[in-house]
C-alpha cells in the first residue's frame, strides 16, 4: 500500500468523554432525557447530526442540538480525549517506510486539525481531511472520494483504517482496502458486515496489513 488513510475518533484517539459529555450537555439544554455516557458510545464515529436525529426525532431538534454540542465541544470536549496506546509507534514505523499518510474523518475538519495539533501528530500526516461545518462530506464514501482525488492517490494502492462500518463501506465504495480496528467503538461483526478485508485488535497489528 502506498497510501494509508486513518479515521480519527476510535482509531487514532479515544474521544469518548468529550463527545458523550457534549451530547449530554446538548440534550440537557433541550430538556431532553440524558442517557449515561456508556449509552451514547454508538454516536461516536458516524455523522453526528444523524445520531442526534435518532435521539431527538426531528431534523430541527437535531440542528439545535448540534449547535449546543459544538458550544461545549469546541472549548472543552476537544481535549477530553487521548491517543490510543501504541498508535504513535505504529505511525512512526509507517512514516519511516515512506508511505503517504492522511487523516479522513467525518468530524469537521476545523476540529480534527486542532486535535491532531494538540496531540502533536501533525508530522505524521500529509493532510487532514474532515467534513465541513454545514455537513458537507460527512458521508465517508464522499469524503474518501474527495481525499483520493485531491491528492492524486490510486485507490487500489490505498487503505482506509477505521473502527466503524461506515469507514469500511466508504473504503469499499472507493475501491480501497478496508481495515477495521477492534480497540475502538465498532464490533468485529459490524466491521465485517461493513466489508472489512481485515480486522486488527491492536494498533501494532496494523503493520501486518500495510505491506
Amino acid at each position: 500500500m502506498n497510501a494509508v488513510y486513518f479515521d480519527l475518533d476510535g482509531t487514532l484517539t479515544d474521544p469518548k468523554p468529550g463527545i458523550t459529555r457534549s451530547i449530554q450537555y446538548a440534550l440537557g439544554k433541550l430538556d431532553h432525557a440524558v442517557p449515561a455516557e456508556d449509552e451514547l458510545t454508538w454516536c461516536i464515529g458516524p455523522p453526528l447530526h444523524a445520531s442526534l436525529k435518532k435521539l431527538l426525532g426531528t431534523d430541527d431538534l437535531a440542528d439545535a442540538a448540534l449547535v449546543l454540542y459544538r458550544e461545549r465541544f469546541g472549548d472543552i470536549g476537544l481535549f477530553e480525549n487521548e491517543i490510543y496506546p501504541g498508535i504513535e509507534d505504529t505511525l512512526s514505523v509507517l512514516a519511516k517506510s515512506g508511505r503517504r499518510m492522511f487523516v479522513a474523518t467525518s468530524k469537521p475538519g476545523v476540529y480534527a486539525e486542532r486535535i491532531i495539533d494538540h496531540f502533536r501528530l501533525r508530522d505524521y500526516f500529509e493532510r487532514v481531511f474532515g467534513s465541513e461545518l454545514d455537513g458537507t462530506r460527512t458521508d465517508k464514501t464522499e469524503l474518501l472520494g474527495h481525499a483520493l482525488q485531491t491528492m492524486g492517490v490510486d485507490p487500489s494502492q490505498a487503505m482506509m483504517i477505521g473502527d466503524r462500518s461506515h469507514d469500511m463501506i466508504g473504503a469499499r465504495n472507493n475501491g480501497m482496502t478496508a481495515v477495521g480496528v477492534l480497540y475502538g467503538f465498532g464490533t468485529e461483526e459490524e466491521l465485517l458486515a461493513g466489508g472489512a478485508h481485515h480486522v486488527c485488535a491492536t494498533p501494532r497489528r496494523l503493520l501486518d496489513y500495510t505491506g
